[in-house]
């Protein structure tokens, strides 16, 4: 019987322990592997000392060159039966390439958030605007739906997101998946486990300082929420972790204020298990959020904004509360806090979304059959999404030629 053999092209070698788009990156691998298929992951960035460890798994690494034809020797080697690209800037770089040597492998676009709904929420914040729907319609939005209308399938992790695909933009609902995050089932043993409510102290806020809405919410906790807060719970700490801390971010520490910023943490769920509550006022942003999966499977309640719980819970009891405004998030925040009760019953929520609508196996064996029967009908497949093929013949001729007037360059 011949290897299925799937190739991961990343925009960065994935980083679990730093953001929760490298966490989906190996939720994704361990499916494949769990399906016996050969897995080489490829990406040009240079690896960091957090990088995950792909090869234990037995996961061929290998890296690859930006704009060189080196790329079509490696690809049309490996022959692989699914390409996946980490991002919609990949599958800008090598797609046309992937689509030359290896016409009948199936492309996937994992698309992490759709970042075109990121940056307008975010251009909103700046300008002070409301948000509508018109402010999507930017550049980038075309390079990210070109991208998405090239691809077999994009694997959305929001069901927001796929709303927005298909009303707004009417992208065809046969090319995009829904995949959220993959996660382990929590059982009465992991809930026997947890520290309880008497045993846990403090807020903290986690995220990855690379990643824009993060550093924002920082700075919103820094200057409007904990000023209220922090009169309200005069003992109680606000401890802030994330990966790669710039010294904008290091200023902020304030122990007089209780104010602490604690870099890295080794690991998000052992960390977060020791506190009372995560406290994350997200203001902008997309896709669906790590953090609250890791507070969740810690049995850490959760105080957020609509924007941070968008799509996450579906018609089930958020795990904490969910407030925009200020003065009532921060009541919120006190109420859940001192109350016992209230937190229990927030921890039982967490239980059941992360139950009834993350847990593994209702999503992996379905999307793998999809992409099996995907597989044998690609031909059909491809034919109804017809505008694929125009865009792609498009993006070859100039992404191509561009690429190659570079590669030429390099040579020189």
């Amino acid at each position: 019987m011949k290897e299925k053999r799937v190739l991961f092209i990343g925009l960065v070698w994935p980083e679990p322990t730093s953001s929760a788009a490298g966490f989906r990156m190996m939720q994704l691998i361990e499916t494949f592997l769990d399906r016996s298929y050969q897995i080489t992951f490829a990406s040009a960035a240079a690896k960091s000392p957090y990088s995950a460890a792909l090869k234990p798994l037995g996961v061929d690494e290998q890296s690859i060159v930006l704009n060189s034809d080196s790329f079509d020797g490696f690809i049309a080697a490996l022959q692989p039966d699914i390409v996946v690209f980490d991002r919609f800037m990949v599958e800008e770089q090598y797609g046309w390439r992937v689509a030359q040597q290896c016409p009948d492998a199936l492309r996937i676009l994992d698309t992490e958030d759709l970042h075109f709904l990121r940056q307008a929420r975010q251009t909103c914040i700046k300008n002070k605007d409301d948000f509508s729907f018109e402010e999507l319609f930017t550049d980038t939005a075309k390079r990210e739906i070109a991208s998405i209308l090239r691809c077999d399938l994009s694997l959305i992790i929001s069901e927001s997101e796929m709303k927005i695909l298909t009303e707004v933009f009417r992208i065809s609902p046969d090319i995009l998946y829904y995949l959220p995050f993959l996660e382990n089932e929590i059982t009465a043993t992991d809930i026997n486990a947890w520290k309880p409510f008497e045993e846990r102290k403090d807020l903290l806020f986690i995220g990855n300082f690379i990643h824009e809405p993060n550093w924002h919410t920082v700075q919103y906790l820094k200057t409007t929420v904990w000023p209220i807060l922090r009169k309200m719970l005069p003992k109680v700490e606000l401890h802030i972790y994330g990966a790669y801390p710039t010294q904008k971010v290091l200023q902020l520490h304030n122990p007089r204020e209780n104010f602490h910023i604690k870099g890295r943490a080794d690991s998000a769920k052992l960390t977060m298990s020791n506190y009372r509550l995560l406290v994350a006022p997200i203001q902008f942003g997309a896709g669906v959020k790590g953090k609250f999966i890791d507070a969740m499977q810690t049995g850490t309640p959760s105080i957020t904004t609509s924007i941070g719980a968008e799509a996450m819970r579906g018609n089930l009891s958020w795990d904490g509360f969910i407030e925009d405004e200020p003065e009532i998030f921060c009541q919120k925040t006190v109420e859940l806090y001192n109350d016992e009760i209230t937190w229990k019953t927030a921890q039982t929520n967490g239980i059941r979304i992360i139950n009834e609508r993350y847990e593994k196996r209702k999503y992996q064996a379905d999307f793998m059959t999809n992409l099996s029967l995907l597989k044998v009908q690609l031909d059909k497949h491809r034919q109804q999404n017809f505008i694929s093929q125009i865009l792609l013949h498009h993006t070859v001729q100039s992404t191509k030629y561009m690429s190659l007037w570079i590669a030429e360059k390099n040579k020189q």
